[in-house]
């Protein structure tokens, strides 16, 4: 299967001193829908970063590896044109613009394509996600935070991606409202054979809808699977999926971890 992503042994430096990521490749297939799965602070949102090109604007540079979307190498392109190439990015923490209704929240997102098929794409997000068509005239600031999560992930629809990747999605959110959104994510990968990167601390609800994952710890991957097998890998259950005996992952010692994963 072709790849619509592929992450070839990237190293990120910020500062030019803090080595924040370490060697990672991942590879998203065409219509594919991919997990990076890791603890806050694990090197996943720099990962997206490298691939959107928001890293410049945080000091941040990827100084080993290389970035293919498509088969092109997109290391050296601003943001932008990697936005008119088919790539989105659902950032953490939804930062929508409050001030605007969802209506002008997806006008302001068509802009990227100079607001051309406005209509039939603000339509196709409302399909979706018909709660934001009922609040489509309130102020966005006052929208429940899972109708913030789906504005922003309905503007990044508005710019026809090919690649859809979103950065922690369910942070703060109910879990019916988070099962909600990731059913609708599963339905956007099926039916317009989108790929999507999720990026999750999550790893129940992000397992359940993906065909693969990743594991990130300190900035390096050191797990790969397909989802069934992770789901199902004993470091996985008792770290991040609460295992048989119900231990938060805060209890788990790091080191034995590690120590398993790489032996």
């Amino acid at each position: 299967m072709t790849n619509a992503l592929t992450l070839n042994n990237i190293e990120v430096i910020y500062d030019r001193v803090f080595l924040a990521i370490k060697g990672v490749s991942i590879d998203v297939p065409q219509g594919g829908m991919v997990a990076l799965l890791g603890a806050n602070g694990a090197g996943k949102s720099t990962t997206l970063k490298a691939v959107s090109g928001l890293l410049k604007s945080e000091r941040g540079e990827i100084t080993r590896g290389d970035v293919q979307f498509l088969g092109q190498d997109i290391g050296k392109l601003p943001p932008q044109d990697r936005v008119k190439l088919g790539i989105a990015q659902v950032l953490e923490g939804r930062r929508v613009f409050e001030h605007l209704t969802p209506d002008e929240n997806l006008i302001a997102a068509s802009a990227v394509r100079g607001g051309k098929d406005f209509e039939r794409n603000r339509d196709r997000v409302y399909e979706y996600f018909p709660r934001l068509r009922q609040r489509r005239t309130a102020k966005s600031g006052y929208l429940s935070g899972g109708e913030q999560q789906m504005l922003a992930i309905g503007r990044a629809l508005m710019t026809r991606p090919k690649l859809l990747m979103l950065d922690e999605p369910s942070l703060g959110l109910a879990p019916v409202i988070v099962a909600e959104i990731f059913d609708i994510l599963r339905r956007i990968n099926r039916d317009e054979g989108m790929s999507i990167l999720l990026v999750e601390q999550n790893a129940i609800a992000a397992l359940d809808v993906v065909s693969h994952g990743y594991l990130i710890e300190n900035g390096r991957v050191v797990m790969h699977d397909k989802a069934e097998v992770l789901k199902n890998n004993p470091d996985i259950r008792e770290a991040y999926l609460g295992g048989a005996e119900g231990r938060d992952f805060k209890e788990i010692k790091h080191y034995r971890r590690r120590k398993r994963w790489l032996a």
